[in-house]
């Protein structure tokens, strides 16, 4: 299928969007214990401060959804993108407390609005294209995030400080950004979008939500806990514990790299199912470990299985939904949030009263939730339905410009 100059432009320009909000997102979370040193933040405090971004996120997503009924979702993702990078620069070039505070919460909720309008776009971008795009994009995070820890891994090395550690990156992506934001292209004007998602929509919708819930407890349990798995319960030394999270981002970046041609092959639902399968059996293989090498084995498998579930829910979420994609992506977004917000309490709290090995076992066991919900991935409609997309003619941008 030929593919417009423009849509292939406007591809290129949001697989941009996602890479540098992987940069930001891993230069945050990789730098929190520099960030607690910088503004005195007590270990009781912290969580506050971390369960804040998480939370206003999901009240922008909410925002953002009503937000898409009057401007274009590429306008949200335009100016919401450079606010987050310049958040992030808040968090490194503050001295007080609470300008820590008001940094993480400007960034919180332009967070919540670009995940919201960035997936909003891929969705729509896939949807023109009529084959699977989406993972893509998601590798493109995923490159990002590699990147970004690499940056806040030097910046630690050579002892910089936050404000000069995070400076480079902002100054390259802040203008890349917003060059690359003119070529972003939206799907027709939703104007079913006012009346929500209609009747028994919100039912429609649910496993798509708790998938995404339990993907995000499943992530958050390796960004959070595999290092301290590692040392503590399976013996590793302290610089091989740092190991497993850097695996699991390469294994992320490599499975969603492929994904879109296994999606195109077998369909989203076999290929889910299977993510699904190989998710699980990465968990048990991480609480049955003898030793540190077969943990790390167990995370790697992790990042093959749990990187193909989130995008394509949110493609699953727009085939189910194709009059008011927006709408329901920014509803599913919320639960991404949730996720990342019970993920790590979750799975500590079992660990403190029971034991970490049988703590793994509870994300598996929600992560298998997906198998019998993996159905909500096949395709609804003939022209959407990935795997069996036929290539068909699109109006693209809300000025009518026809591809």
């Amino acid at each position: 299928m030929t593919v417009d100059v423009r849509l292939r432009r406007g591809r290129s320009a949001l697989g941009f969007s996602f890479f540098a909000q992987g940069v930001a997102f891993a230069l945050l979370v990789t730098r929190i214990p520099a960030i607690q040193d910088r503004y005195g933040i007590s270990d009781g405090l912290l969580p506050a401060f971390l369960a804040a971004v998480p939370i206003l996120a999901g009240v922008a997503s909410v925002a953002t959804e009503h937000l898409v009924k009057r401007v274009a979702p590429s306008a949200v993702l335009r100016w919401a993108q450079p606010v987050v990078l310049l958040a992030l620069l808040g968090v490194g070039a503050g001295s007080e407390m609470w300008h820590v505070a008001v940094a993480l919460g400007v960034f919180g909720l332009s967070v919540g609005a670009l995940d919201a309008s960035m997936n909003m776009l891929g969705v729509s971008l896939q949807r023109a294209y009529g084959r699977s795009i989406m993972l893509g994009f998601h590798a493109a995070y995923s490159l990002g995030g590699i990147a970004g820890a690499s940056a806040a891994w030097a910046g630690a090395h050579w002892h910089l400080d936050l404000l000069p550690s995070y400076l480079p990156a902002v100054a390259v992506l802040v203008p890349l950004v917003l060059l690359g934001s003119r070529r972003y292209v939206d799907a027709p004007f939703e104007a079913a979008g006012e009346k929500g998602l209609g009747a028994g929509g919100a039912k429609l919708l649910l496993p798509l939500c708790l998938v995404m819930a339990c993907a995000y407890i499943g992530d958050s349990t390796v960004a959070n806990w595999s290092a301290k798995y590692l040392q503590d319960v399976l013996g590793s030394s302290e610089q091989l514990a740092t190991v497993p999270y850097n695996v699991y981002m390469v294994t992320t970046l490599i499975g969603r790299a492929v994904g879109d041609l296994g999606v195109r092959r077998f369909g989203a639902a076999a290929v889910v199912r299977g993510g699904t399968v190989v998710a699980a059996a990465g968990f048990a293989v991480v609480a049955a470990a003898p030793g540190a090498w077969v943990g790390m084995l167990g995370f790697t498998l992790l990042g093959i299985g749990l990187c193909v579930i989130v995008p394509q829910t949110f493609a699953a979420a727009g085939r189910l939904f194709p009059g008011n994609s927006d709408t329901a992506i920014a509803r599913l977004n919320i639960f991404n949030y949730v996720g990342f917000l019970i993920g790590s309490p979750l799975v500590g709290g079992i660990g403190d009263a029971w034991s970490y090995r049988g703590a793994m076992l509870v994300p598996m066991v929600l992560v298998l939730v997906t198998l019998f919900h993996a159905r909500s991935f096949g395709p609804r409609d003939a022209r959407y339905g990935v795997g069996h997309e036929r290539p068909r003619v699109v109006d693209v941008g809300r000025g009518g410009n026809e591809v």
